[in-house]
């Protein structure tokens, strides 16, 4: 049995997961790190364990890891562990599939900090801390990038000068990798497809979509970073560049000014001043008029990125996942409505079931079976790291 640690760290937290092989024995979070009040807590067989109090940075952060892991005597130490297996936002094109952490990775690390300034130096800081409490440990980066690294050179390149993308790297990338390859192969399973061809739509309060022909990303909607794309929780998703540049001029905005409106202050919040979309939900069941034009706004945006990606892959199935995409029958109806004329049918029984299981929600008539598959990004790491292993 091999016990594999799901490490992601984030500037201020550590969300965690332990395995044993393939099974989740345990979870868990650090928060607030680096002030008074951190906490850190972890779940296993119906308990839960606690720690209260300042944890200054990752490296005592994952050490009250190990020491609740211990109390619950699943884990006595990390050296246990086979490996960890650590989510790492950007790879660049430096990386196409999870890889082996060593010197080289890592300086290649530090050099793809430009692209996700927010992200990576966190991923890099929970590496090099497990590097530090258990030198003999595996580490495995697995990127949220790679999956998407198919893409054609038509699809990934900006249409801007050829420096910018020689020199600064600036291209689409895309996001969610680890999610999207998951549901692509549980769809591949459920459907007993190899090499499926597939719309998938990852959906929560980050949402983005993917073209996949002969099980592999061909399209996907984020771009050099997790902005581009479909509408978002607080994210605006796709606008004309020039607006930026009007608000700029005529607002006298400064470039972290329009960064904080843009991923911070617009979506379903700016539309309708909040961003979970049960609230909208609820407020647009009472009238609201703004959350309906927010609700429908993000289901419109999702029903026109599945039609164009529909001249880019033959597609045998449509996939929801993720929170929204999961549980919200409300917005699946909405989207298959807006795209009926194109073959898509959706059976109201099914849709409006929950549950925690892949299954199909199309009338028999449908052109196109339309599945909705938990995602599970912590497994898939498990399984690139147990392969690399």
């Amino acid at each position: 049995m091999k016990k594999i640690l799901v490490l992601n760290a984030g500037s201020s937290s550590l969300k965690f997961q332990l395995f044993f092989n393939e099974d989740s024995v345990a979870s868990g979070l650090v928060e607030q790190i680096g002030e008074s009040n951190s906490r850190a807590k972890i779940k296993f067989d119906g308990k839960e364990l606690e720690h209260l109090g300042g944890i200054n940075n990752h490296e005592d952060g994952l050490k009250v890891v190990r020491d609740l892991f211990a109390k619950s005597g699943l884990l006595t130490d990390f050296n246990e562990l086979a490996a960890v297996g650590h989510r790492v936002v950007h790879g660049g094109d430096k990386f196409i599939k999870a890889t082996l952490v060593d010197d080289k990775c890592l300086k290649a690390l530090d050099e793809l900090v430009k692209l996700a300034p927010l992200h990576n130096p966190a991923n890099i800081s929970g590496i090099k801390t497990i590097i530090n409490l258990a030198p003999s440990v595996k580490n495995i980066a697995v990127f949220d990038t790679a999956f998407h690294q198919t893409m054609p050179e038509i699809a990934y390149r900006y249409a801007i000068a050829n420096k910018y993308y020689e020199e600064d790297g600036v291209r689409r990338y895309g996001f969610h990798g680890t999610s999207h390859e998951f549901v692509t192969r549980e769809a591949e399973k459920f459907l007993g497809i190899k090499n499926i061809d597939a719309i998938t739509a990852h959906l929560g309060n980050g949402a983005s979509i993917s073209a996949i022909k002969d099980g592999k990303c061909v399209d996907t909607s984020m771009g050099l970073t997790p902005l581009e794309g479909l509408m978002m929780g607080t994210r605006c998703g796709d606008i004309d560049a020039g607006a930026l540049f009007y608000l700029a001029y005529n607002k006298c905005l400064s470039i972290a000014e329009l960064d904080k409106i843009c991923n911070k202050q617009s979506g379903l919040l700016g539309i309708c001043g909040a961003n979970d979309m049960r609230e909208i939900e609820e407020k647009m069941q009472n009238g609201d008029k703004k959350a309906k034009l927010a609700f429908d706004m993000f289901c419109y945006r999702i029903a026109k990125y599945i039609g164009s990606y529909l001249a880019v892959t033959p597609a045998k199935a449509l996939i929801f996942t993720a929170g929204i995409g999961e549980n919200d029958d409300l917005m699946r109806a909405a989207v298959c409505k807006q795209l009926a004329h194109l073959g898509f049918s959706i059976d109201e029984e099914k849709n409006a079931k929950r549950e925690k299981v892949a299954r199909n929600i199309a009338k028999a008539d449908s052109k196109y079976p339309i599945l909705v598959i938990p995602t599970n990004e912590e497994l898939s790491i498990v399984k690139q790291t147990m392969e690399l292993i």
